[in-house]
């Protein structure tokens, strides 16, 4: 029998900072996880931005999360020897001259905003109604996730399987799963936590995302260029593209009418001809207000949640993550905002 502090489902963003930051803390994790390769963190960009949706809203808490983020990222890029963040440009092309007076009203000015000095990308870009740049970041969850599995892995604390909830345990001090015992369990497996019984009072609102990796010769940049579709740059002229979002869906694979949406945008930024590598398609783990989920059952202290990140994951998952591991602790509360008690009816009323 193997003994833990706790045992992590899930290793996407949110199962990756959460464990990293319990094993700061001096705890023992084992992290279960299935390695499926079209989980929301596997497909996503890893796009960090300051301001949020068409009003260009700042982002909840942006000015203490990321700070935060940004030193977490470069602690775990020391300790893996890896590139984690890249803090980048994202050169939001206006799509109407309406947006432009909102982000004008909004955020111009502000302190995550730039004028350009002339505008740039014009053989490339569509923009009629100009451009202004944003200061933001990126995440390089393509390099970041399989280098803390690999840490996860050489230090035992890795198990690649599917954790069955048929065989969980309650005990009097935790909970067992098959030769293992832990204090608690950790649920930060994404949209799979919707078919968690326990958490049957949590207002989820999963949402597919489909994205695109595409080649366009001649645009050579290390900005994020945005407009009804977003570029991040992955190499010489290679790009992901996306993402859609799409309510009702029958699967999480890819389909031929999201392409055509995705290269309708694409269409309508760029100026010159692109070719599609591949496309590919997740599920994304969104709360019904925007909020991550956080804490312990409040009938089963030993089952917990760290979830709902949504599209903010990359910047929200490092301070959360520490939070929720000061709050394990007993050294913290847990934030309203995010406890999944406003999901329960506590006093039964």
């Amino acid at each position: 029998m193997t003994s833990v502090d706790y045992i992590i489902v899930g290793q996407g963003i949110a199962g990756t900072m959460l464990s990293w930051s319990l094993w700061q803390a001096g705890k023992k994790v084992l992290v279960v996880d299935d390695a499926k390769s079209n989980s929301a963190s596997r497909v996503a960009a890893g796009v960090i931005n300051p301001v949020s949706g068409r009003r260009f809203e700042p982002a909840w808490m942006y000015d203490t999360i990321y700070p935060f983020a940004r030193d977490a990222y470069r602690r775990l890029s020391e300790l893996l020897q890896i590139q984690v963040l890249t803090e980048r440009r994202l050169w939001n092309v206006f799509p109407s001259q309406q947006m432009q007076e909102a982000f004008m009203k909004k955020a111009a000015g502000g302190p995550y905003t730039l004028q350009p000095e002339r505008m740039e990308y014009e053989e490339v870009l569509d923009q009629p109604f100009g451009a202004a740049i944003i200061k933001g970041a990126t995440v390089n969850l393509r390099v970041l996730l399989p280098a803390w599995r690999q840490f996860l892995a050489n230090m035992g604390a890795l198990r690649e399987a599917h954790l069955n909830l048929g065989e969980l345990e309650m005990t009097a001090t935790g909970v067992r799963y098959g030769d293992v015992t832990a204090q608690k369990i950790i649920f930060c497996d994404g949209v799979a936590t919707t078919q968690n019984p326990w958490f049957d009072k949590l207002t989820f609102l999963p949402n597919k995302g489909e994205v695109l990796w595409v080649r366009v010769p001649g645009l050579h940049t290390e900005d994020i260029i945005k407009k009804s579709i977003t570029l991040v740059p992955y190499g010489p002229e290679l790009f992901w593209a996306g993402s859609s979002f799409v309510w009702d869906y029958d699967d999480d694979l890819p389909t031929g009418k999201q392409r055509e949406v995705l290269e309708k945008g694409l269409q309508q930024l760029l100026k010159v001809p692109y070719s599609v590598e591949y496309q590919l398609a997740a599920v994304r783990p969104s709360g019904n207000d925007r909020r991550p989920m956080m804490g312990l059952h409040p009938e089963r202290p030993a089952v917990g949640i760290f979830n709902g990140l949504g599209t903010k994951g990359c910047s929200l998952a490092p301070f959360m993550a520490a939070h929720f591991t000061e709050v394990l602790a007993g050294n913290a509360l847990l934030m309203p905002e995010v406890d999944i008690n406003r999901y329960f009816n506590i006093s039964g009323g």
